[in-house]
């Protein structure tokens, strides 16, 4: 049954692009930075994914604990180079955008000359070659790892905002910056943090890219961030549960498309996206981001 493998395949799919855009709605959603490097930070953890394996046999679910130190320290002190003078600027939008296009532009290039053109990937079934049976249908034991990871992201990520001291602040900051201030919030340390996982996010989907999409390459960066907006803007800016919903209706667009009409893949998902804009401009859980 075609139709039940593309409905699974689907939603695990879009449990991969939901966590590969997490780290950009959140950012947004705090901050109101557009992070067009994102896909670029995802392209880095498939790359270090692909490095530890390669030289150092280093499971790749052992990467994704590895990663994250790291990374929450170069977006932490990401926020304090660039993130807050942008903040202060009169258009954050605009103005981050023009710089992390830049930013962008400098880490694919780096990523050139350190790795080259060529697309890298684990050729090892490091999960085991056998699929795991859903409802009578084999898929990847690798498909259902990164949906877990996923998963177990966004319930981390609700749990950090809403039973946490520094959550409650980075929803306070989220609602309204100045009355956050006003009670005694540090928005500099909210934000730096939330910068920090964010990225930390990134990272965590590029190690399981290399398993979902195949490889990692120095050019994918593009490409991965336009999903993560494309995923974001049909959930709902600002909310991680808008950010999942958003990527299984991406995710079931692409297989349903690839299965039934392969030559249409690329154009279905974004044609949902524009349809989506035209009929609820919020995202289809819009209404969730006014209330947060």
């Amino acid at each position: 049954m075609l139709w039940l493998f593309a409905l699974i395949a689907g939603v695990l799919f879009g449990l991969f692009y939901g966590l590969a855009a997490l780290g950009l709605n959140l950012i947004f959603g705090v901050m109101r930075l557009v992070d067009l490097a994102h896909g670029d930070l995802i392209m880095l953890g498939g790359f270090a994914a692909v490095l530890l394996f390669d030289h150092f046999r280093v499971n790749p679910l052992v990467t994704l604990l590895l990663v994250i130190p790291p990374s929450l320290a170069v977006g932490y002190a990401t926020y304090y180079l660039l993130g807050k003078r942008l903040r202060g600027s009169d258009d954050p939008e605009m103005m981050s955008l023009v710089m992390f296009f830049g930013v962008s532009q400098v880490i694919e290039a780096i990523a050139v000359i350190a790795f080259g053109n060529n697309e890298a990937a684990i050729g090892s079934p490091v999960f085991g070659s056998r699929p795991i049976s859903i409802a009578g249908q084999g898929v990847p034991t690798a498909w259902i790892i990164s949906a877990g990871v996923g998963l177990a992201a966004l319930g981390l990520l609700y749990g950090y905002l809403y039973h946490t001291g520094l959550g409650r602040a980075t929803r306070a900051v989220m609602s309204n910056l100045d009355e956050a201030r006003a009670v005694g919030v540090d928005p500099d340390r909210i934000s730096a943090l939330t910068f920090g996982l964010g990225v930390a996010l990134a990272a965590v989907a590029g190690v399981l890219s290399i398993f979902m999409i195949g490889g990692t390459s120095p050019s994918e960066g593009v490409g991965l961030t336009v999903t993560a907006f494309a995923v974001i803007v049909i959930g709902a800016l600002g909310s991680p549960l808008g950010t999942f919903a958003g990527g299984i209706v991406f995710g079931l667009a692409l297989m349903f498309t690839q299965t039934y009409a392969p030559g249409w893949s690329g154009f279905a998902p974004f044609a949902i996206l524009l349809l989506i804009m035209l009929v609820r401009p919020t995202g289809l859980l819009g209404r969730t981001v006014r209330s947060v």
